[in-house]
């Protein structure tokens, strides 16, 4: 608990130059005012340093290019690898774990030790991983790191300690996983292929022991070759060499006979009982041509030969291998079940693909289920127990990026309602067809945890459409997506070329969002200068979509003296002063810039909206002498007020959606009026421009840039509604803007950085010339306009590129009838007050240090049906500063945020309280006021990767972390903060990346997060039969141990690969099995290992007792005596040893 007190002795003044050189706050342009009486203001801040801590929570999304599949097939978790070094081990829905090899080098193959909670990871370094997935967080714990050769392949066979490392020489290397350790048996490729062969095999493709035999180890090179390697007499049982390039290679479950998918498109079957030639040759997709050659085919890269007991045919499953003459068919999984062939088209190419199997031996009947499909931006399941091949609903928010992220919204703590109710309305329009089973990948647990309030993120893409997203409980699920190029009409094809070119432009990608949970009503910034609002309903409707035009331009002037022209008035009004507006540009702008612009053009029919969010108003800006509208930078809307305001580098427009008119809609400069710090003078109007008052319908602003202005008097207080647009339902010209998606961001983000270098002085010719002063943030709320006011009133606080801060306050009448009716009057009052940097972030707090939230409207379905007798009354929710507070004239603190400092004011003195400064070597990116363990704080996000909470009101640093290096614009323009110490970025084009700054989040993480495993027992062997054992012979086991250790195969050498211990060893992760199930399946292995060595024994007892009947019969003939002497000294001794195995 800490307290700070700030005694008010009066009002100091201060200039502009504050701004560039110190960290004092002017106010009203430097003005001398009398200040208050002293008062003591206390606020008691609960927010220590220790409150906070930084870490990653849960990741969202698809991988970003993946590389590697695997599946564990008891415990039913999926893993995916990607280039990045990043994996994914996903579960039943709600489990779902990032983890991130540290080099950051690409994931080559993943090996589950099966039911063991272990994965290995073999990665582009040359390094293999032992990751330990008995904990929420997985961690590694040993590495393995290869010097003098590189890794191509890893097998690891089912309950096997040992793993077989093929290499791009060759080799095969075998390592022991709980050691991490290699052994010093090595399979080299010179003594594998023939002695004849005088070429190199080439790397190692495939490694898999035989079903029949553990101790056979099937190799395949790339050139062709396959050899099986008697593991036991260290030399191969054969060879066989083929013409075409191997891919893969795929065993028989009864170990007879394997098959190999090849580079020339073909699937060859070979016979272990005659190798010399395959069993047979198949071209699936080739054709046989006219003279009798097979059409050419492309790579069959991965073939899976798999059994069902249901049918005596096989499940041969294979990608690739069409023909080069469809070069324009999509990817395919080729499904061969008998006689009947199915082709899947895949819409992306196609990365890795695996069968699901029922059991984990290899030398039982797999009976296939499902096949995982691995595309370049999708996972795809196929359900292969259903003839039509249906897939399964992914559960998992795998199309994220769908279309390109473009901007993101978080918000925590909702109100409870509004999931449900999106979710219905999405639900009607979700995909058909889907198989009826549950999704196979099932593994792990997870429940709500104690963390259960309602978060909703707002993802806007390319296309511009806006998905709503359930982020509850650490979880992410699609509740209902919008589509917001129905509000417009499609783009017309331009002649000469042109059109198709801008045509892939993204005319419609969203820039900006802003949304009200409470009124549900939504605001959408188009990339195009276009505004759209909407509004919900559980009804559909037909309506017409309205259409507010507003034109504003700047114009470059040299730098005129103040001193020249200080009563020169430039403010546009009926009274002649304003300039004539250009002609229409449907009517008079030259051709070659009409027609080389794509059309944005809004219907203009009654449009039947479906229940959800349906379009009320569009809002544009428009063209101006050839001149594109520039981008909107701002925006906030208000559904208690009834009003919308953006801002662009042009000027600022406050539109009464109410009323359906604009009631602002002025350049930056003109809202400064007298109060301009740097005294800026608009420039004089050409000729050709002015005309007679009153004869124009459309009133053009003339803005002109910051560094080249003089002074303006400005005193107009009326209403300026429907002053500067009109409402029309017709062709609107709009600009064909190519998107400046987060991956392009990098030289926009730099040119602001190299902008902050230059000093930001109160003399104009210090400020850029060719640079415009941009509204940047803009904030509605209940503030007091000027230093006179004795009770707060709607206002709109106004934040620019320079640092200004303007306050506009506004008269909105309170009666619903004459809100309809009567005009909003709003008017820029010269209030002034200045940061350094630009402004990007507004909060107010009551005088107690509590967040006074701006007022909204309680939603209300407007289609819905009225009484008649009973007209519905909007119902207003006010969190005015006085409502806290018992002496209602005692103000409000306002919290100002810029790229480099943040300030708080005390209102209505407009006194500067704190200020911090944030970076002086870089500048903030996001800021956001947030509500955080009862308290508030103010959190920022800088361009260096830094993170930084500050106390609220006094601005200590509470946290500053150096979490995130920007890599890439795209974590620019989608970081968001949001309530309870919660944030989230686009970490790549295709995944969200969620955080947490929270200390108690942190410590409570693992009770949020799902258990990846889960002790299950091993499932138990088929058992084959007395007949088919007999005939067909039973699988041969070999102790691995005797072979691979160190006490047979000696050590290999050191240069040969680096151990690098991790956190703990195997013996820690089976120690934290625990539990009774945990006890019961280290029982059954011990078990299954006592047995194992009595069968051995018994084997072997066996064979010396063959062993002596035969001497004995051999002694027999040197006679009697002989052999009865011999017979005793052999035999008896033997004798007693079966039944002592036996017991």
């Amino acid at each position: 608990m800490k307290k700070f007190r700030k005694v008010l002795d009066g009002l100091t003044t201060s200039s502009p130059a504050g701004v560039g050189g110190s960290s004092s706050c002017a106010s009203a342009a430097g003005t001398p005012t009398a200040g208050p009486s002293p008062r003591e203001i206390d606020v008691a801040e609960t927010l220590t340093s220790e409150s906070f801590q930084i870490c990653k929570t849960v990741r969202h999304g698809f991988p970003c290019q993946p590389t590697a599949l695997a599946f564990d097939p008891v415990q039913k978790l999926l893993a995916i690898g990607s280039r990045s070094g990043g994996v994914r081990i996903l579960g039943r829905p709600g489990v779902d774990c990032y983890c991130q090899h540290e080099s950051g080098a690409a994931v080559l193959q993943l090996q589950f030790l099966i039911n063991e909670g272990a994965l290995v990871t073999a990665c582009a370094d040359d390094t293999l991983h032992l990751w330990n997935l008995r904990q929420k967080r997985p961690a590694i714990l040993h590495s393995l790191k290869f010097n003098r050769e590189r890794i191509t392949f890893c097998h690891l066979p089912f309950q096997s300690k040992w793993l077989y490392v093929g290499t791009e020489r060759g080799n095969t290397h075998i390592a022991n996983i709980e050691s991490f350790i290699l052994s010093g048996y090595v399979i080299m490729w010179n003594k594998a292929i023939e002695l004849a062969t005088k070429t190199h095999p080439g790397p190692v493709v495939h490694l898999s022991d035989s079903p029949k035999d553990e101790g056979k180890l099937l190799i395949g090179f790339e050139s062709g070759t396959v050899v099986m390697w008697d593991l036991r007499a260290k030399k191969a049982d054969f060879r066989i060499h083929y013409d075409e390039a191997i891919h893969s290679v795929s065993w028989h479950h009864e170990g007879k006979q394997f098959m190999c998918s090849h580079s020339d498109g073909s699937l060859t079957v070979w016979n272990l009982r005659n190798t010399a030639r395959p069993v047979q040759v198949t071209f699936p997709h080739g054709k046989t041509q006219r003279d009798g050659r097979k059409e050419s085919c492309k790579p069959i890269l991965k073939v899976e030969y798999k059994m069902s007991r249901n049918s005596s045919e096989p499940f041969v499953i294979f990608s690739g291998g069409l023909s080069y003459d469809k070069a324009s068919r999509r990817p395919t999984l080729t499904i061969m079940h008998g006689k009947a062939i199915t082709v899947l088209e895949m819409d992306h190419p196609i990365v890795e693909f695996m069968v699901l199997c029922d059991t984990p031996y290899p030398n039982e009947v797999q009976e296939p289920y499902a096949a995982v499909v691995l595309l370049e931006k999708d996972l795809v399941v196929v359900d292969l127990t259903q003839s039509n091949f249906p897939i399964f609903e992914n559960p998992y928010p795998m199309d994220i990026h769908e279309s390109p992220v473009t901007c993101t919204a978080y918000f925590a703590d909702c109100p409870p309602d509004i999931i449900p109710v999106l979710y219905s309305i999405g639900a009607k329009h979700k995909k058909t067809g889907y198989s009826h089973k549950e999704w196979p990948v099932s593994g792990g647990t997870w429940t709500l945890g104690s963390q259960t309030y309602p978060e909703i993120i707002l993802t806007g893409h390319a296309d511009g459409t806006i998905k709503f997203w359930d982020a509850t409980a650490m979880t992410l699920q699609m509740l209902y997506k919008l589509k917001t190029s129905k509000v417009f009409e499609k783009p017309k094809a331009v002649e000469g070329g042109r059109g198709a070119e801008l045509g892939e432009e993204d005319p419609y990608a969203v820039q900006m969002l802003s949304w009200c949970p409470h009124s549900r009503l939504l605001c959408v910034v188009g990339i195009s200068a276009n505004l759209i609002l909407y509004r919900f309903s559980k009804h559909d409707a037909n309506t017409n979509i309205t259409v507010l035009e507003v034109r504003l331009q700047c114009e470059v002037e040299e730098v005129i003296s103040p001193s020249d022209t200080e009563n020169t008035p430039c403010l546009s009004d009926p009274s002649g002063h304003s300039p004539q507006p250009p002609p229409s540009p449907r009517s008079n702008t030259p051709d070659s810039a009409r027609d080389s612009i794509p059309c944005l053009k809004v219907k203009d029919r009654t449009i039947r909206m479906p229940p959800g969010y349906q379009a009320e108003l569009v809002v544009q800006l428009l063209w101006v002498d050839g001149e594109p509208p520039q981008p909107i930078t701002s925006l906030d809307i208000n559904s208690a007020y009834g009003l919308l305001a953006l801002g662009n580098c042009n000027g600022l427009a406050v539109v009464d959606y109410i009323q359906r008119t604009v009631l602002l809609c002025m350049s930056t400069l003109e809202l400064y009026g007298a109060a301009d710090p740097f005294q800026r003078l608009t420039r004089s109007p050409r000729k050709s421009r002015q005309s007679t008052p009153g004869t124009h319908t459309h009133t053009h602003v003339h803005a002109v840039p910051f560094a080249n202005t003089g002074k303006q008097n400005h005193t107009h207080s009326s209403t300026h509604k429907c002053l500067y647009t009109k409402e029309v339902h017709g062709t609107v010209k709009g600009p064909g803007r190519k998107l400046s998606l987060p991956t392009d961001l990098k030289t926009d983000l730099e040119s602001r950085e190299n902008s902050f270098s230059r000093s930001r002085s109160s003399s104009v010719s210090s400020i850029d010339r060719d640079t415009k002063e941009a509204v940047t943030a803009l904030q509605f709320g209940e503030s007091y306009g000027r230093k006179t006011d004795a009770l707060p009133t709607p206002c709109l606080w106004v934040g620019t590129s320079l640092g200004l801060v303007l306050l506009i306050p506004m008269s909105i009448p309170t009666d619903d009838q004459e809100r309809q009716e009567e005009p909003v009057t709003m008017a820029p009052t010269g209030t002034v007050l200045m940061l350094k940097g630009s402004v990007l972030r507004f909060g107010f707090l009551d005088l107690r240090g509590a967040v006074i939230s701006a007022p909204y409207e309680v939603w209300r379905d407007p289609n819905a049906q009225e009484d008649p007798e009973r007209p519905r009354k909007r119902k207003l929710v006010n969190f005015s500063p006085s409502s806290s507070q018992e002496n209602c004239g005692e103000g409000h603190l306002a919290v100002v945020c810029s790229e480099r400092q943040a300030v708080v004011f005390l209102m209505p003195a407009q006194v500067c309280l704190h200020v911090h400064n944030i970076t002086e070597a870089s500048f903030v990116l996001r800021a956001d006021l947030v509500s955080f363990c009862n308290s508030v704080c103010l959190a920022c996000f800088c361009a260096n990767g830094h993170v930084m909470t500050l106390s609220l009101p006094s601005l200590r640093p509470l946290l500053d972390v150096n979490y995130l290096p920007l890599t890439d614009m795209r974590i620019a323009r989608t970081f968001c903060f949001t309530n309870g110490g919660q944030a989230l970025y686009l970490s790549s084009p295709t995944e969200i990346q969620r955080i947490t700054y929270s200390q108690e989040m942190c410590d409570n993480l693992q009770d949020l997060l799902g258990e990846l495993f889960t002790p299950i027992e091993t499932p138990e062997a088929q058992n084959r039969g007395f007949l088919k054992g007999f005939f067909g012979g039973n699988t041969q086991t070999f102790d691995r141990e005797e072979l691979f250790g160190e006490a047979a195969a000696g050590k290999a050498s050191r240069s040969l690969a680096q151990h690098i211990p991790g956190q703990a060893g195997m013996e820690g992760m089976k120690a934290a099995a625990g539990g009774a199930v945990g006890e019961l399946a280290r029982a059954r292995i011990a078990l299954d290992e006592r047995g194992q060595r009595l069968g051995e024994l018994e084997e072997r007892t066996a064979l010396l007792m063959t062993s002596a009947e035969t001497f004995s019969k051999h002694a027999h003939e040197w006679g009697l005596n002989l052999g009865l002497l011999v017979h005793r000294r052999v035999c008896y001794p033997t004798r007693p040893l079966a039944p002592a195995f036996v017991t």
